[in-house]
């Protein structure tokens, strides 16, 4: 097999969802007003060092996510530190089979499910090639370590337990059978790989309800700062509505962005000037059109589609308030997004959410025995008293600040040299490993328990 030289110049990369990849991944802002800040150390250099990243999708694929995002700015941070990065991926009709972009080879094979035999026939079949491997389990594993060579490291990524995800896709046999291979399978076959995940509450969900018995290394998802200010071409206030609810991401079964779109009908008689605004594209998208048809909510809620990043920005910083009514997330990307722009968000308190939403200081959390819309005026009252609404906004900027995806990909390559005996490596770390007794978080990282807010 034949491996291309790393290019160090710059390919544009296309969008993920409802956000484009630029061409270049900022410094991170300093946590307290974002400006300012110095180039933060990048990780060691692992030049030469093979990597494979084995992904479900690839970022530009119809139903890319979070997941593709993390993947692909974690392959990219690995390239330009020397890795030589293939990643492995399904293919749609119109893509390549193979193709270089910023210096990392994308393969493409199969499709939503064929991928998973093909994949292993290949890595089976280039086995010596790879020194280490990322296996991202998005529900169903790869099982990569079974046919990789013994001393090719192997590093597991698990965004988040799918658990009873699997209901909203299949009938109740194939259901189950997900539930076990994620849990019984997944835990016994990487019980001696590390094993990376983005929050907190993902790593304990994966200890209590999938058994997992290898270490677990959080990194978190990073981000790209967000404007300072409304934009110069921000909609005007009638236009954006007044209150203005938004809703960023995948229109996706699991998302519930129905919820989202329902608050204009609900919230009618409270606040007649309230529109909803939906940002992203997806499978979901016609049933949404339908029920908002049905519910005659056309002239208050607004399908926006895929926006490019400029387009779509100008809208969610013109928002008061970000909403998602999602029940499986590994961390909130959404959600550090609007933050980057000032924007609060309601969300409910589940894995995942409850870490990237300071409950009380960045946004507010749907607790047990509470409604999303009850929830959400709470919210809006609260942000229309001009110095809370400020206050907000200042919490949500500093916040976002500390996730960017340099620090990201900088722990990830700290990580990759560990595994690999480099220099530059950083000792393990489990607090909920046997005998660890404090809690243990990401550099810049607030060392807080989930959905509480900061102590000034």
């Amino acid at each position: 097999m034949v491996f291309p030289k790393v290019h160090r110049a710059r390919q544009g990369a296309g969008p993920v969802a409802a956000t484009a990849i630029p061409a270049a991944v900022h410094a991170p802002a300093a946590a307290g007003d974002g400006a300012g800040a110095a180039p933060a150390d990048p990780g060691p250099r692992l030049d030469g060092v093979r990597l494979v990243m084995v992904n479900w999708r690839d970022p530009w694929q119809s139903t890319a996510g979070g997941a593709e995002e993390y993947a692909w700015r974690i392959s990219r941070h690995l390239a330009e530190r020397g890795a030589i990065v293939t990643f492995l991926t399904s293919r749609e009709p119109h893509q390549a089979r193979v193709e270089t972009r910023d210096g990392v080879v994308i393969r493409r094979m199969g499709g939503r499910f064929t991928v998973y035999p093909r994949v292993l026939a290949w890595l089976a079949l280039w086995r010596r090639e790879y020194q280490l491997a990322f296996d991202c389990m998005n529900g169903i594993p790869f099982l990569s370590r079974l046919v990789l060579r013994r001393r090719t490291r192997v590093v597991s990524v698990v965004h988040h337990v799918h658990d009873l995800q699997f209901n909203a896709y299949f009938p109740r046999p194939l259901a189950w059978l997900g539930r076990f291979v994620e849990s019984s399978v997944a835990s016994r076959v990487y019980r001696r790989c590390t094993t990376v995940t983005v929050s907190e509450s993902s790593r304990r969900a994966m200890r209590d309800k999938l058994g997992w018995r290898a270490p677990i290394e959080i990194i978190h998802n990073g981000g790209l700062p967000g404007e300072r200010r409304p934009l110069d071409d921000a909609p005007a206030r009638a236009e954006i509505g007044d209150p203005a609810v938004v809703s960023l991401g995948r229109l996706v079964v699991q998302k519930r962005v129905y919820q989202v779109a329902d608050l204009a009908h609900q919230l009618r008689d409270e606040h007649p000037g309230l529109k909803v605004h939906i940002i992203g594209r997806g499978p979901e998208g016609e049933h949404l059109e339908e029920r908002i048809a049905r519910e005659g909510t056309g002239d208050r809620v607004v399908l926006h589609g895929f926006l490019p990043e400029e387009d779509k920005n100008s809208v969610l910083a013109a928002c008061h308030l970000h909403v998602t009514a999602s029940l499986f997330e590994g961390w909130g990307l959404t959600v550090i997004e609007a933050a980057r722009l000032g924007v609060p968000t309601v969300a409910y308190d589940v894995d995942g959410l409850r870490d990237s939403v300071r409950d009380g200081e960045t946004g507010w959390l749907v607790r047990e025995g509470e409604e999303l819309p009850d929830v959400v005026v709470r919210a809006l009252r609260e942000l229309s008293d001009p110095r809370r609404a400020e206050a907000v906004r200042r919490a949500c900027r500093a916040w976002a600040s500390r996730f960017t995806w340099e620090a990201s990909g900088a722990r990830m390559a700290r990580l990759v040299a560990r595994e690999l005996d480099l220099p530059g490596g950083t000792k393990p770390h489990d607090p909920s490993a046997p005998g660890a007794s404090e809690a243990h978080a990401a550099p810049g990282a607030p060392h807080t328990p989930p959905g509480r807010k900061t102590t000034r």
